[in-house]
């Protein structure tokens, strides 16, 4: 009897240590949360460097894996968030396609991630936030098996809604949201507040 006590003793406090060494882990993966965010969003901007665009004309001249900054206009929303801005870095490009309009529908296919690479939505396997360099369109695409998505331009988070205004339809680009273009300060389903959001969107058809 006393050995089984003392089997069933070890067994809990493993099971106690294991436990609490998961909520540590769990803990540090979002220690620092709000300045890990703003440093990852900064050193996307010093990659944009002087590629700021505010018209149409000027993002097209953006070529394929650059860096470029969209300057948003601020919403009632989000007069108290600061300066607006979304960077983003083509990985198809094709001045050819369609744009949409603030009042568009469009369908796409979206990848998003956290700055730590995990997934937070989506409806195919794109590039995430630990991708960096030149991407392959080809490596990880939409395939058959995946569905686009349907959405208003206007009816998504702002960084998305002035991102599109500036897409051709058939381009792919990577988005880069700071948290005052997203979902801001506070959390919103898996998204922890101040979250940089990165996305591989690809415009699939303006509707």
């Amino acid at each position: 009897m006393n050995r089984l006590l003392l089997y069933l003793s070890f067994f809990l406090l493993t099971a106690a240590a294991l436990t609490s060494c998961d909520e540590v882990t769990e803990e540090d993966a979002y220690a620092n949360w709000s300045e890990r965010n703003i440093a990852f969003a900064d050193s996307i901007k010093a990659l944009a460097g002087n590629n700021l665009f505010n018209l149409n004309a000027e993002g097209d001249l953006i070529d394929r894996f650059e860096v470029g900054e969209i300057f948003g206009l601020q919403t009632t929303a989000s007069t108290n968030m600061g300066a607006q801005y979304v960077y983003c870095k083509k990985v198809v490009k094709n001045l050819d396609g369609a744009r949409p309009f603030y009042t568009s529908s469009v369908s796409a296919y979206y990848y998003g991630t956290l700055i730590n690479g995990d997934m937070f939505d989506g409806n195919f396997e794109g590039y995430g936030a630990l991708d960096r360099g030149v991407l392959d369109p080809v490596t990880k695409a939409p395939t058959d098996f995946d569905s686009p998505a349907t959405f208003s331009v206007s009816g998504v988070i702002a960084g998305w809604t002035w991102a599109l205004q500036y897409m051709h339809e058939g381009e792919r680009w990577m988005l880069y949201v700071p948290y005052q273009s997203a979902y801001g300060t506070s959390d919103y389903s898996s998204i922890p507040g101040y979250s940089t959001l990165t996305f591989d969107l690809v415009l699939d058809e303006v509707l």
